[in-house]
């Protein structure tokens, strides 16, 4: 029990961030593409997203998918039982549709470092198939944060 309550908190510490980032993306960054063009926020993204801002999504997505799958197993494994297992459950089901959306969004991102910043209509193509899956990952990354404070909410009553 209490190895998956320390899980299940490192998975919430991790799916918070990981859902602020990905609404931030979704709701402000990439709406304002229209306003600046595609270029310009793809030469934005490239300094951004497809440098450093990899690392840091690759260790808030990856980690935080990680700890959701193991804080599931280790409910199965300590027979948490109760009102935990079920949110515990989802939240992995949720973490691991988002690694499988993020499958698709990333190398569509990554595309967009072969184009030239002049080529506007390339560029918009791009982003707007990855906009598609990015709306896809923060849906499910917002919902699992809420899932894991269900799941932790649930595990610290029935200490």
């Amino acid at each position: 029990m209490e190895i998956t309550l320390i899980l299940s908190i490192a998975a919430l510490a991790l799916a918070g961030p990981l859902a602020g980032m990905s609404i931030d993306q979704s709701i402000k960054q990439l709406p304002a593409r229209r306003s600046i063009g595609s270029s310009a926020y793809s030469a934005y993204m490239r300094a951004a997203d497809l440098a450093n801002g990899r690392y840091l999504y690759a260790f808030f997505g990856l980690g935080a998918a990680v700890a959701a799958v193991a804080a599931a197993i280790g409910s199965h494994v300590s027979h948490v039982g109760g009102s935990a297992e079920l949110p515990l459950d989802i939240s992995a089901a949720l973490a691991m549709l988002h690694s499988g959306t993020t499958a698709f969004a990333a190398p569509i991102a990554f595309r967009q470092r072969n184009l030239q910043l002049t080529n506007e209509s390339a560029l918009t193509r791009v982003l707007d198939r990855f906009e598609r899956w990015q709306t896809a990952r923060m849906l499910l990354q917002v919902s699992n944060f809420g899932v894991a404070i269900w799941a932790v909410v649930g595990l610290v009553r029935s200490i």
